[in-house]
């Protein structure tokens, strides 16, 4: 069944760490009720949603993405770019563990989750501030046995490597461009984001579905173009802590 491990908006969300966007008040009732919206429409879309309570200490906790990559064989666990969110990753651990083997990166290797892209078989890996070579490499060795290829890409001008390109299916990727080098992708379709959105390039494809920020009406007119099923949602509030969509959630298969 798919699942997808969530966890609630943290009091702390205020003082959230901000990379490339100024910091701006955060209404914490807004947050939630954005938060418990996009659990609702993950359940409405038939995936199994285990929420974890929040973390009253650890600020950006509810993006449980980063500190771990859910793969069928196994799950691993991340050393986070960011010192002060290192111990996000014991929850995540702890909530995993029921579903998959668990392995591990270790420090000086740093990486978090928002910067690996997979497609199928293929792990498109951001060189950022928050991901290094050291914890690519490691990851790189770690998955070799299954059959996966990891690819380093340089990223800048954005957080993680899916603030920059994310998958909409096997074969089409949604992506702001100027932010990464897109040569190291190849045979896929694009669906640039539109000039005026730059931000837009974060979706989440989950049951035929693409999830879209509302914020973003040109962007998802493009990639409704292409034919693909889109389905929009407000997290205007959440965007001040420099979220997107797939960050809030760990999507796998479970029995």
């Amino acid at each position: 069944m798919l699942t997808a491990i969530t966890r609630g908006v943290s009091p702390a969300l205020p003082q959230c760490e901000l990379s490339f966007i100024p910091r701006q008040p955060i209404d914490l009732l807004k947050a939630r009720a954005e938060h418990h919206a996009y659990e609702q429409l993950l359940r409405e879309l038939g995936v199994r949603v285990i929420s974890l309570p929040p973390e009253a200490d650890l600020p950006d906790s509810m993006f449980v993405e980063d500190p771990a990559l859910v793969l069928d064989e196994l799950a691993v666990i991340f050393p986070l770019g960011t010192e002060s969110r290192r111990l996000e990753a014991r929850a995540i651990a702890a909530a995993l563990g029921p579903f998959r083997k668990l392995a591990h990166v270790r420090l000086p290797g740093t990486l978090e989750g928002g910067d690996v892209l997979r497609v199928g078989k293929k792990l498109f890996v951001g060189l950022t501030r928050r991901s290094n070579a050291d914890g690519i490499a490691q990851l790189s060795l770690m998955l070799r046995p299954f059959g996966y290829a990891v690819v380093g890409v340089p990223v800048t001008g954005c957080l993680h490597l899916k603030s920059a390109v994310t998958a909409l299916d096997e074969h089409t990727l949604l992506a702001n461009r100027r932010w990464f080098d897109s040569s190291l992708f190849e045979g896929y379709h694009w669906v640039d984001v539109d000039p005026s959105e730059q931000h837009a390039a974060n979706a989440l494809a989950v049951c035929g579905r693409v999830v879209f920020p509302a914020s973003f009406p040109l962007t998802r007119a493009r990639i409704a173009a292409r034919g693909l099923a889109v389905t929009s949602i407000d997290i205007a509030e959440l965007q001040k802590a420099e979220s997107g969509l797939t960050c809030s959630s760990l999507i796998f298969d479970a029995p």
